[in-house]
């Protein structure tokens, strides 16, 4: 069974795990009208997975304070990662959906991510769920030194920045003249009044988050200390 080969155990009611991946386009209720689809399951695999990072964060690092271990938490779970880690496990190939897989943004696989874990709370117990999460998430990636230079969202680090030195900042989007079959978007960056940098994506976000990015390096002496 391909979900036992994921897991390295096989499981004991595997109706969670058929929840885990059914995509609210296929309309199933159970026979008290109640939804069944991962959206649910997605929720407490959240709270899990926060739970059991918290925990060894606080064991791990016992200098850092309340701040200091948010933010590595936040790092640990970010969309990126978790979107990150359910393409390595290949979850969306168990994905019961009208709608074609090719059609599901990134977003897709750090939610299956999520909802596999809390299956795995509910078919197993803290314990099982413990010790899935630390091989698939803690040991392979969390390494505190490491962890400390990332950053999550180049843009959250800019607008914090602009605020702590009280500037003023903008993002504009202008017309992109790109002949892209898809659509994309231009955004200028204006930190005092100044274009500081300009970048184009298939989303306005995206764009956003490039323009950030590329203000960092401009300000990166000043910026890392946020980091």
């Amino acid at each position: 069974m391909e979900i036992t080969k994921i897991l390295g155990f096989k499981p004991k009611r595997i109706q969670f795990y058929e929840t885990a991946f059914t995509h609210r386009s296929m309309n199933i209720k159970d026979s008290l009208g109640n939804v069944i689809n991962y959206e649910r399951l997605e929720f407490l695999g959240d709270a899990m997975l926060s739970a059991v990072i918290a925990s060894h964060l606080f064991l791990e690092v016992p200098s850092g304070d309340e701040g200091y271990l948010t933010k590595m938490r936040s790092k640990i779970v970010s969309r990126e990662h978790l979107n990150e880690l359910g393409k390595e496990l290949n979850l969306i190939k168990l994905v019961e959906s009208k709608i074609p897989t090719g059609q599901f943004g990134d977003n897709i696989h750090g939610n299956l991510f999520e909802a596999l874990v809390g299956a795995i709370f509910l078919d197993k117990g803290y314990k099982y769920c413990e010790k899935f999460i630390y091989s698939c998430v803690i040991i392979p990636y969390v390494d505190i030194e490491t962890l400390e230079g990332k950053v999550i969202s180049y843009k959250s680090l800019l607008i914090e920045w602009c605020q702590k030195e009280k500037k003023t900042f903008g993002y504009h989007v202008y017309d992109d003249t790109g002949n892209d079959e898809v659509r994309h978007f231009s955004v200028k960056l204006s930190i005092d009044g100044k274009v500081v940098a300009k970048a184009r994506a298939t989303s306005k976000k995206k764009a956003e988050e490039k323009a950030s990015k590329r203000a960092f390096f401009v300000f990166q002496n000043r910026m890392s200390k946020l980091i």
